[in-house]
């Protein structure tokens, strides 16, 4: 009994302890960063990807094009040129076995061979938004394994970040069954690798995809390693893929509980507002606390204006928000891997974007941004409430309950969260595997063409030379205090500061002005220096 008491008393004192950070020399990482230095991104991607496509409905919307559009407008940019290209491969058995089992595996080599469309017709609608096609296993290999690599390289320290344009996606592939486009599980299976390779002991994943990766979810539910936060279209239950564990109130299961994060939203037309503000009231206060070593965003972009099953309103350049707001965590270690989207003016445009962030470029403006609206403001406190007795970081926030006797100003003011669920969950034995998708009216797709065209020609991609200038003059080390050599405001101050941003290698960096206060008004007024 007195050891069943002791053992009792030490996990709860790891639960009270679980957010206290070992004790470091303060000054351990202003240290360390001497060493620190701003690696290359890296790009995977392999032009066979486009043998994967659907051989009975040439307007399938997960098709080659999506991979080839976003490749020519991250051409376009001259990106592809800056990055460190990291090559791809196809993954072994063994990791594809670290998140599936050995039937799924062998289900799909098996449609290798099948050469009868007829055939491939008929076992794509055994499964949910998924077709086969003889290059499919191959191609989802190479996803898998190209991830990994990318994945890899980052946390060796190889590259400092990096891309992988890829297809077939990933997230929506469970354990053992193929759903809405995905095969093999891309980013599960990378992170499940870096955990077990001790290359990564934290891992938070970013699912901006507009549909739920639940089977990304359910491969870490219970795991405390992985922090999975996914933001999607939901509309209580009516939407894709219709699960009532992708709402809110779904946080993880027994070591994993309070790890899981969804973000549903119920109203389509979502803008900017509501997903900044997701981000800033929710994600990044956890994530920082989390201290992740390791981000990985699981990229869709069907949430980007015009995509037909997002019907969401996010502009392309609001990407490279979301990302820069992420590249300040794990050291700047992320690893953005493509899923959905399916407007290729919307989805090319926001992938390159996304990518142009990555390599250190500044953000572009934004339009105006408005309030987030009262469906994600609502969306946003049941998430906070389900999460809050987890995380420090929400606990500043008021609790909710139901006053029961006393009715009063401030009991009015508070909020109470509930679930509703709209879907009658009918099990369906076979799936459509033609027009099974939402469809646009040309007049509609003009539209769309011309509001992004309209987007991209008032986006200014524009950088200067310099990253940062310095403007330093050793005569201001002239001025001092005769009388009084403790005096606080001495030049030993500015001399300190530019010796020691010498002595950690930033100014060899930067566009140093050493002139006078005149020449420099000139420089700025005349626009010799371009911020």
């Amino acid at each position: 009994m007195a050891s069943k008491k002791k053992l009792i008393n030490k996990k709860k004192l790891q639960k009270e302890n679980q957010y206290i950070s070992p004790v470091h020399d303060i000054y351990d990482n202003a240290i360390s960063s001497k060493v620190l230095q701003r690696l290359s991104t890296g790009l995977v991607y392999d032009l066979t990807m486009i043998e994967h496509r659907c051989l009975w409905d040439l307007n399938y919307q997960e098709c080659p094009d999506r991979f080839q559009k976003v490749l020519d407008r991250c051409n376009e940019l001259q990106l592809v040129d800056r990055c460190k290209i990291i090559e791809s491969r196809f993954a072994d058995e063994e990791e594809l076995l670290l998140k599936h089992n050995r039937e799924h595996i062998q289900f799909l080599k098996s449609t290798e061979s099948i050469k009868d469309v007829n055939k491939l017709e008929e076992l794509s609608s055994r499964y949910d938004a998924v077709y086969f096609h003889p290059s499919t296993y191959r191609q989802s290999l190479k996803a898998v394994g190209s991830t990994i690599n990318l994945v890899t390289s980052i946390c060796k320290g190889e590259i400092q970040n990096g891309m992988a344009i890829i297809r077939p996606p990933g997230h929506h592939a469970m354990k053992a069954e193929f759903c809405g486009y995905c095969f093999f599980n891309n980013v599960a299976i990378a992170c499940e690798k870096m955990l077990n390779m001790n290359l990564a002991k934290k891992i938070l994943i970013i699912d901006w995809d507009v549909h739920h990766g639940q089977a990304t979810q359910q491969m870490f539910y219970n795991d405390s390693r992985v922090v999975y936060f996914s933001i999607h279209r939901y509309e209580n239950g009516e939407f894709w893929p219709n699960l009532r564990e992708s709402d809110y109130d779904y946080i993880g299961l027994g070591p994993g509980e309070g790890y899981n994060f969804n973000v549903p939203l119920n109203k389509t037309g979502m803008t900017n507002a509501d997903y900044i503000a997701i981000f800033q009231q929710v994600l990044l206060p956890m994530a920082y606390e989390f201290q992740p070593d390791l981000v990985v965003v699981s990229a869709g972009y069907d949430a980007a204006l015009g995509c037909p099953e997002g019907e969401m309103e996010i502009t392309p350049a609001c990407y490279s928000h979301l990302l820069w707001s992420l590249m300040s965590l794990a050291k700047g270690k992320v690893a953005v891997i493509l899923e959905g989207g399916y407007c290729l003016e919307s989805l090319s445009e926001g992938a390159a974007l996304t990518l142009r962030a990555l390599l250190g470029d500044p953000c572009p403006r934004l339009l105006p941004i408005l309030e987030p609206c009262d469906s994600i403001c609502k969306t946003i406190l049941n998430v906070i409430y389900t999460h809050r007795s987890y995380w420090k970081c929400y606990q500043f926030q008021g609790s909710y309950s139901i006053c029961s006797k006393i009715f009063d100003e401030e009991c009015e003011k508070r909020y109470l969260p509930i679930c509703i669920y709209n879907n009658s969950n009918v099990v369906q034995t076979t799936h459509e595997t033609r027009n099974c998708y939402p469809a646009q009216s040309i007049e509609k797709k003009a539209e769309i063409r011309e509001a992004l065209s309209t987007l991209k020609q008032c986006t200014n991609l524009n950088k200067s030379q310099y990253k940062l200038c310095i403007v330093y003059d050793s005569r201001m080390l002239k001025h001092f205090d005769n009388s009084d050599d403790c005096h606080p405001e001495k030049p030993s101050r500015i001399a300190n500061i530019y010796a020691s941003l010498q002595e950690y290698g930033v100014l060899k960096r930067c566009l140093i002005l050493q002139v006078s206060y005149f020449v420099s008004l000139v420089c700025f007024k005349n626009n010799t220096i371009k911020f």
